[in-house]
């Protein structure tokens, strides 16, 4: 309902609807036409650039050559027609295609990847026509066979992303995690082993979501001997659960890579393995051991767990048989310890993915599960921060010395032998604890 012609001679207005102006539909013809503005700008740029390409007779070999036929786009502003201006290269290997609207484009990115994140938020494919229907000003490829086509496209993106070559990039952090998923038309559940990187320029980075069996060992290092055979250098630590099949495939595959077990994890299976009137106080207790400021305090905080809850050998075994592990962190960068102790890039990217199979019930299959997952988690990386400190990760992949997050000067003999003065009291310290 856009009306935007005022006649002088009529007065005023008998009807208020006569003046009314839509504010989507103003906004969706304005897109159309600023479309329409820059592809006819791409094609002017093109045919300049090339204006000096000339055949024998010297006639231009690069001209302009109409338009195709009209098209609906679904952008974020609404559904948009456009007649996309055509070229004729007529130079051999060459064709004209516009960077702005490729062809056969019908939904813009952002539209793409949006369907992914409201499916796995709860909308059911049969819900996309009436929902996004009104919101687009269309339902033309909305519906739900389209999602299915999208799935299918995803199943298929997913797969030539999983054999990418990687010899080119590097991740000196990993986050690894095994995330599971309900399968609405099968027996078992679906675990998706997952892993999460981080550049040398400290920008994250999905590295690789595949199809595992229960976390098992040999999975994860069928992942990761595919990981290293298309060229993927080992990371300098990687963080993850402590009850993951990884770390044996890790010390297999990648056995220079050290280890850092997820807190967060680790404060669970210890509050599981006491009564519930202690869990407060433990609970408190464990986060004074991995926010303490040094590793020597972090060991002190760990000997007076030990001490309140001697009666509960289970639980304090549970931090005690892992502290080169658990205390891994401060041998890194203190900008990097709050992305170190947890796997939390990864938990609360799937957090979507978990409402979605409490909603549906899960995925009808566990290629769709995984290429949803997988979309998921394509879409949501341009949203990833860079960590904390990111100018200290190159330093980190040199293999420069921190120690209690701090780092070391080379040239300094006295601090060159602290690493391992501070490996030994701290073995010397888990030893106590242990007897």
């Amino acid at each position: 309902m856009l009306k935007l012609v005022h006649d002088a001679t009529a007065g005023v207005a008998n009807d208020p609807r006569d003046l009314a102006v839509g504010l989507d539909e103003l906004c969706r013809l304005a897109a159309q036409d600023m479309l329409k503005v820059a592809l006819l700008a791409e094609r002017r740029a093109y045919l300049d650039a090339h204006a000096d390409c000339l055949d024998a007779t010297g006639k231009r070999l690069v001209v302009g050559n109409g338009y195709a036929r009209p098209r609906q786009v679904v952008t974020g502003a609404g559904a948009v027609e456009v007649r996309a201006p055509r070229v004729d290269d007529r130079r051999e290997g060459r064709r004209y295609g516009s960077v702005i609207l490729p062809a056969y484009m019908r939904k813009s990115p952002k539209v793409t990847e949006v369907l992914p994140v409201l499916y796995l938020r709860g909308l059911s494919t049969g819900d996309f026509a009436p929902a996004l229907g009104e919101f687009f000003g269309t339902d033309a490829g909305l519906s739900a066979s389209s999602i299915d086509r999208l799935t299918v496209s995803w199943q298929a993106e997913h797969a030539e992303w999983s054999a990418r070559d990687l010899s080119g990039v590097d991740y000196v952090y990993w986050w690894v995690d095994g995330i599971h998923f309900n399968i609405r038309l099968e027996d078992d559940r679906l675990c998706s082993l997952v892993i999460v990187g981080v550049r040398p320029d400290g920008t994250k980075e999905l590295v690789a979501i595949t199809d595992g069996y229960r976390e098992s060992t040999e999975s994860w290092a069928e992942l990761l001997r595919d990981l290293k055979a298309r060229g993927l250098a080992a990371p300098v630590l990687a963080v993850g659960d402590g009850a993951l099949g990884f770390w044996a495939a890790l010390r297999d595959v990648f056995p220079s890579t050290r280890e850092q077990r997820c807190w967060v994890h680790k404060t669970a299976r210890v509050l599981d393995a006491l009564p519930k009137r202690l869990q407060p106080d433990a609970k408190a207790k464990i986060a004074a051991i991995y926010s303490a400021p040094t590793r020597a305090d972090a060991l002190t905080a760990v000997k007076a767990f030990a001490d309140v809850f001697a009666g509960h050998p289970k639980a304090v075994a549970k931090i005690t048989g892992e502290l080169d592990q658990l205390l891994a962190f401060y041998d890194f960068p203190a900008e990097h310890w709050v992305h170190l102790r947890t796997t939390n890039p990864i938990e609360s990217t799937f957090s979507t993915v978990r409402l979605r199979t409490r909603v549906t019930r899960g995925a009808g299959s566990r290629k769709a599960a995984l290429a949803m997952a997988y979309k998921l988690l394509d879409a949501a990386r341009e949203r990833w921060h860079r960590i904390t400190g990111a100018e200290l990760v190159p330093l980190v992949r040199a293999g420069a010395t921190f120690i209690d997050g701090k780092l070391q000067e080379r040239s300094d003999t006295t601090n060159t032998t602290k690493p391992d003065q501070t490996d030994q009291n701290g073995s010397v310290a888990a030893s106590d604890l242990l007897r």
